[in-house]
């Protein structure tokens, strides 16, 4: 029977993982389109990949085997399991989205969110920051 914890042990979200075919392809999404600024301090791991700040936080690219399918996922990223990311201006984000001829949709909820994904298939959500 699941009991609650009264103090949660858990405090945040450190970082998210994301496995690619190819880190350098991958980059030129996540650092190119989204401008997200590579941690130089991942150390060597025995594979390929990358470490991506936002903010105080990191996504971990692995280029490793996709144990997943990366064929016939579902086209709106909001119906997959997906990383969301706030960004500070989603039209500047559909700018960039439509200059690199990145594929998205808006978000089904009303909010100022749209999904889209990597050249992996990951599915991406982007939210606008409340101002």
């Amino acid at each position: 029977v699941y009991k609650r914890q009264d103090t949660p042990l858990v405090l945040a979200i450190d970082h998210c993982s994301l496995i690619v075919a190819d880190t350098e392809k991958a980059l030129m999404f996540y650092s190119g389109t989204l401008g997200l600024q590579v941690d130089a301090s991942r150390p060597d791991l025995g594979y390929p990949g990358a470490w991506l700040q936002v903010a105080n936080k990191q996504i971990h690219l692995l280029e490793l085997p996709n144990p997943d399918p990366v064929d016939n996922r579902p086209e709106h990223g909001g119906r997959d399991r997906h990383v969301a990311l706030q960004v500070s201006d989603l039209a500047a984000v559909v700018q960039r989205l439509e200059r690199d001829a990145i594929a998205y949709t808006m978000s089904k909820s009303g909010r100022a969110a749209l999904f889209c994904h990597d050249a992996d298939g990951n599915a991406i959500e982007l939210i606008e920051a409340e101002r």
